[in-house]
């Protein structure tokens, strides 16, 4: 059991909490969820969400690491790359190179520390598929790196739930709150915390899309989606862009 009074999530889209929404349409995701368990039972553990959606690594960096290393929390969450990835040039060996150098930065605080692998996407749009050789390249250098600072690991890749396409959002890009309730088990799961759940649990058998019905659905995500990402791109707009952050500040999770 872990003895921290306080929590800090670093990160994009997928620590802030995409498209995991509460109620009144604010994201929650798998790090409100694991803020919550640890807290059960914990009076006066704090609890801070730096992740802006859209962020690169060098962003996360300038913009979230600084304010990580002034709250000097217990736990903290590392998740960044991602966006870095799909960019159309990326070096994956300069890439880790930051990514050590930073989590190198996070480690001196005295936190406990984990990140993330990357999704296995296999089973994906063959666009998106066509990542999949870069993220296992990024993941064994991150799987290094987080030896190398004594980080735990939590892996994504080897989750089959979230390598069925049914744990994606309408953009594929974001995980269904289903999804992120699992990513809080794993998580927690390998903080030895106790969990109530398995996050290992198959996905319910679900009627079978026709094939008329998948192109259909392909074509409205290019349109809806991977054309508009890609126009953003080349006019140098982010998804981030006017977002901050959801709880900038070390608050109980009843505050802020």
């Amino acid at each position: 059991m872990g003895s921290w009074n306080s929590f800090v999530a670093i990160g994009d889209s997928f620590t802030e909490g995409l498209d995991d929404w509460r109620p009144d349409g604010s994201p929650r995701g798998w790090a409100d969820r694991v803020a919550e368990q640890i807290a059960a039972g914990r009076p006066g553990f704090r609890y801070a969400n730096l992740a802006v959606r859209g962020k690169l690594l060098d962003q996360i960096v300038d913009d979230q690491l600084p304010i990580a290393e002034r709250l000097r929390p217990d736990l903290v969450a590392f998740c960044a790359g991602g966006n870095d990835l799909i960019r159309f040039g990326c070096d994956t060996d300069d890439l880790a190179r930051r990514f050590d150098d930073a989590l190198g930065r996070i480690a001196a605080t005295g936190a406990e520390v984990f990140i993330f692998t990357g999704f296995d996407l296999g089973r994906m749009h063959p666009l998106i598929r066509r990542l999949r050789g870069r993220v296992a390249c990024f993941n064994e250098s991150m799987r290094a790196i987080a030896e190398r600072h004594g980080s735990h690991v939590v892996d994504l890749w080897g989750m089959a739930p979230l390598a069925d396409p049914r744990a994606w959002g309408p953009d594929r890009l974001h995980l269904r709150p289903d999804a992120h309730r699992r990513v809080a088990l794993r998580v927690l799961e390998t903080l030895g915390q106790p969990v109530s759940e398995d996050w290992r649990a198959p996905v319910p058998d679900g009627d079978p899309m026709p094939w008329r019905a998948r192109q259909a659905d392909d074509l409205r995500w290019m349109r809806e989606f991977a054309v508009p990402f890609v126009r953003k791109r080349i006019q140098g707009r982010r998804t981030g862009d006017g977002f901050v952050p959801k709880r900038p500040d070390l608050l109980p999770l009843d505050a802020g």
